[in-house]
């Protein structure tokens, strides 16, 4: 195992800066840019937006889902027989189904609240697991509705299934759309995703959208909720009608305004390793972006070959008032076309996103980074008040990125930073196990603790970290892989 530290005291690595204080660092090595590098934006906390909690917007989706139950129930006087039972089973989870596509996409809003509180992150880990219940559901409807109408029309299977396509308004397309979204929910399946390309995974996901207003249609038409309940008929399209306007206005509407106010484009690309570079950003007024280290934008760079998709890519730098840093690994055709980019190119940017920022509990910090994930965590280090040891893990020595930009921070703020490179074979053990952590970090169950790397690396090292005696309330984490 490969193990390098820098410790606290006067040592000076050549080169580095003075620590300047929180918030601020030094000045990242220029890029091949026609701009100087940045000045530290200033923190705005006044005009940061709301953060909404995981309880708060889970006690929102629950009462929701009450509701829907309750005008489920007031719409069906009474269910007699075991058709009865059935069809109004399937109804009831009809309009589930209909609440919850409308929860999942008000989810992936980017509605600011939401991306503050609680992250990026975990809104796509419960995004994927509501698409799991969603296309459960959808299943299930659609065979109790049948198995009922079957039932109570004592005919076949067959005959009946027959007979609701043909003869009822909009199945047709409700059938469609259910066959979509059980597509789009086996090609996320996680050993579906590792043999789809990103760019087929994202032009297939849109056909959500599709099956969304093709199920739309049916639920007015059939849905005995609606049929005679004008009142029913306004609030559920007036839910649908919010969530839609909220995905035009922070998707599109959005990022126009940020462009037309901040005028962001490349200014240099710079090769920070074997298939990883650094996109240094240009524009003005980027102090009244409140973002802050830690986060990440959505960006749409204006070229033939990326204009059509965004992609997320953290800050790898304290954000500055004229300049942002990004840096991208190798890992498909969107990020190797990155390094192609040409001084100029007009980008679009969503953000900032995410809630794995600092916080000053005075406890010290330890970040614990895997491979590429040293992206956010290398702008927490510089800017991160107190005394703060960075462990960094990596397969070897190539495969470590901004060596020379921790060591000048360690030593010009007096941090600590561990390297620790190798496989387990050739470290002989698990370099990230309780016992290690320990022996790196005196006091270890006492301090913040920030992890951000790849999902298996992040699982491991959040389980060492509780194993270790940390608080599950001081680990903050963020997957690289969402």
């Amino acid at each position: 195992m490969t193990s390098v530290a820098r410790r606290s005291g006067p040592a000076r690595h050549a080169g580095a800066e003075a620590y300047p204080g929180p918030r601020r660092e030094p000045a990242p090595r220029p890029a091949p840019s026609r701009r100087p590098p940045a000045r530290p934006a200033p923190a705005r906390p006044g005009n940061r937006p709301a953060r909404v909690g995981p309880r708060g917007v889970l006690a929102v989706i629950i009462v929701g889902a009450l509701m829907v139950i309750a005008l489920w129930w007031h719409s069906t006087p009474g269910v007699h027989g075991l058709g009865g039972w059935l069809t109004g089973a399937g109804e009831v989870l009809g309009l589930l189904c209909g609440y919850g596509v409308v929860v999942l996409v008000a989810l992936m809003s980017r509605l600011p609240p939401l991306e503050r509180g609680l992250g990026t992150d975990k809104l796509a880990r419960w995004h994927a697991m509501g698409g799991r219940y969603i296309v459960s559901l959808v299943v299930a409807h659609g065979l109790l509705i049948v198995w009922g109408y079957a039932a109570t029309a004592h005919a076949n299977v067959v005959s009946e299934s027959a007979t609701l396509l043909t003869q009822y308004p909009d199945v047709l397309m409700a059938t469609v759309a259910g066959f979509l979204l059980l597509g789009i929910g086996i090609v996320s399946m996680r050993a579906a995703r590792r043999r789809v390309r990103y760019e087929t995974w994202y032009f297939l996901h849109l056909y959500t959208y599709l099956a969304i207003a093709l199920a739309f249609s049916h639920q007015l038409a059939d849905g005995a909720a609606f049929v005679s309940n004008l009142a029913a008929r306004f609030w559920w399209s007036a839910m649908y009608l919010t969530v839609l306007v909220l995905v035009l206005w922070y998707r599109f509407a959005v990022p126009l305004l940020a462009y037309r106010r901040h005028r962001f484009e490349v200014v240099g690309v710079k090769a920070e390793g074997p298939g990883v570079i650094s996109v240094y950003i240009g524009g003005r007024r980027f102090e009244e972006l409140d973002a802050e280290p830690g986060q990440f934008f959505r960006w749409r760079f204006m070229t033939r070959s990326l204009w059509w998709s965004s992609h997320p890519f953290s800050l790898s730098a304290a954000p500055g008032s004229d300049v942002l840093r990004i840096t991208v690994k190798n890992l498909g055709d969107h990020s190797q076309a990155l390094a192609q980019l040409q001084p100029g190119t007009r980008v679009f940017a969503e953000g900032p996103y995410g809630a794995f920022t600092p916080a000053d509990s005075g406890r010290g910090a330890v970040l614990l980074a895997g491979g590429v994930g040293i992206t956010p965590l290398r702008a927490i280090f510089a800017t991160l008040p107190g005394h703060v040891t960075l462990i960094y893990r990596a397969s070897s020595e190539r495969d470590l990125v901004f060596r020379a930009e921790l060591d000048a921070i360690a030593a010009a703020r007096g941090a600590t930073v561990h390297y620790l490179v190798g496989s387990r074979a050739q470290i002989g053990g698990d370099p990230l196990s309780p016992r290690v952590l320990r022996s790196l970090v005196p006091g270890l169950d006492q301090q913040e603790a920030y992890v951000c790397g790849p999902a298996g690396m992040t699982s491991s090292a959040v389980r060492a970290l509780r194993a270790a005696g940390v608080p599950r309330r001081h680990i903050h984490f963020e997957s690289f892989e969402f």
